[in-house]
């Protein structure tokens, strides 16, 4: 899922299993019963501040469908942070072992949350910039962690775990943010991190920098390439190679889908697919005026 609905979500699903909320009442409790016996709503759930006080922006957010209490946060510039109460105490998991504390994209291996991986160098880039260092995995939830590649691929934009195989991961890899760079483009490993195969580029311009596996399907894979590149008089984004692509043997080949979409200049793109519908893909584009804005397809893609 993308990232920042990926946000939005927990911070709801925190609202919603939070003890601190409504002390006198359940959470399970319907409408509030007044003195004189008439009945009132349930009050509405508000947004609350979960932390953290420092590190700079959220870039990242990634939690635990069996337990809810649990996820992950990455940040611009302060490294990789977790709470197992919903976001009442942090802890950071990075200091000691990330090169990079710049965070741009965490993944859980729902089936054994003790695996994650987590891509460096946010996606953002802004006029400071910390460049990523690769790819970190821990099979403990955190508590230790093993660089496992790309290090010289600057930022990272998604990174996506097979939801049957640990060992089948895939990243979006923007770059290096201030130069050209051959490492650009969608990476995919079968062995856990041990080696990765370059499996989608376009040039040394334009990376990768969002991708999803169809629900139902992983052999369906959707990735978003972006030229974005840092000048030091100026921030470049979109160009015409950019624009969405589409995997259906599991990221060896690739298409790109053109049908419905910008026909002028493409910047960044954000994917998020529906569990409850697999073939409906949504996706934010940069784009000329007129174009940009929300996508949506119900058919993989394909328009």
């Amino acid at each position: 899922m993308n990232k920042y609905i990926s946000l939005v979500l927990l911070a709801l699903l925190c609202l919603a299993t939070s003890p601190k909320l409504y002390p006198q009442q359940k959470s399970d409790q319907g409408p509030v019963t007044k003195g004189n016996g008439t009945q009132s709503p349930k009050p509405p759930l508000q947004f609350h501040n979960v932390g953290l006080t420092r590190g700079g922006r959220v870039t990242a957010v990634r939690g635990v469908v069996q337990d809810p209490s649990q996820f992950y946060m990455g940040s611009s510039g302060g490294g990789l942070w977790k709470t197992t109460d919903y976001g009442i105490h942090w802890e950071n998991v990075s200091d000691g072992y990330f090169l990079s504390h710049s965070i741009g994209a965490i993944a859980v291996f729902q089936e054994d949350p003790e695996i994650v991986y987590v891509g460096t160098g946010s996606d953002a880039i802004r006029s400071n910039v910390i460049v990523g260092k690769g790819v970190y995995k821990s099979i403990d939830a955190g508590e230790t962690w093993e660089h496992t590649g790309l290090k010289n691929a600057g930022q990272i934009g998604a990174v996506e775990i097979h939801p049957q195989n640990p060992d089948l991961v895939i990243a979006a890899v923007i770059g290096q943010p201030f130069r050209k760079s051959a490492e650009r483009g969608v990476y995919r490993t079968s062995d856990g991190g041990i080696t990765w195969e370059q499996v989608l580029f376009l040039s040394d311009s334009v990376g990768a920098i969002d991708l999803e596996f169809a629900p139902n399907n992983p052999d369906i894979i959707y990735a978003a390439m972006w030229r974005g590149e840092r000048k030091p008089w100026t921030i470049i984004s979109g160009g015409a190679e950019d624009g969405i692509f589409k995997s259906m043997d599991g990221g060896t080949t690739w298409q790109r889908k053109t049908t419905g979409l910008p026909t002028k200049l493409i910047g960044r793109i954000d994917f998020a697919v529906s569990q409850d519908n697999p073939a409906r893909v949504l996706a934010m584009i940069q784009a000329s005026k007129g174009e940009e804005g929300l996508y949506r397809s119900d058919d993989y893609a394909e328009t």
